[in-house]
């Protein structure tokens, strides 16, 4: 299609010019009609190229420095000294026997099976303790909430 539209302009310059003036030789003024406007659309083409290659180089280095940050970037490692504060201070406040149940469970990654034998107690009654820790984290947890479910799994 770009041929065809080059040979058509050419064609047209080549009658505009030949209405104002006659040509001695059409055919090599045609020739060079056709080559400079072909010369011009390649070069077009060129800086075209070159500038989406340019527009593209930039814009994959904007992708690239976007996903460096956002990997970079770990709502773990942000909020873990805050969270585990809180933790720690709400653990507190929690009756012994509670609390050390939570952190068999959770920190010692005990099931409630090993925890009920140590600790002389049913099943049932350990799941109470860890439910009843659970509520009390969520509570006082909840603007991490999401965070808090990946790191203690509750």
């Amino acid at each position: 299609m770009a041929a065809e539209d080059i040979v058509s302009e050419s064609l047209i310059s080549l009658w505009q010019t030949n209405k104002n003036e006659p040509v001695e030789s059409p055919r090599a003024f045609l020739l060079t009609i056709l080559r400079n406007n072909s010369l011009n659309y390649l070069k077009h083409q060129e800086r075209k190229q070159m500038a989406m290659e340019n527009i593209s180089s930039s814009m994959n280095r904007d992708l690239y420095y976007r996903i460096t940050s956002l990997e970079a970037c770990d709502p773990k490692e942000i909020f873990s000294a805050e969270i585990t504060e809180i933790v720690e201070r709400t653990l507190q406040f929690l009756p012994q026997q509670t609390r050390r149940i939570f952190e068999m469970s959770r920190y010692e990654n005990r099931s409630v099976k090993e925890i009920a034998e140590e600790l002389q107690m049913s099943p049932k009654s350990v799941e109470y303790h860890i439910t009843k820790s659970l509520k009390v984290l969520r509570v006082a947890l909840k603007e991490y909430l999401p965070l808090f479910y990946l790191l203690f799994g509750a």
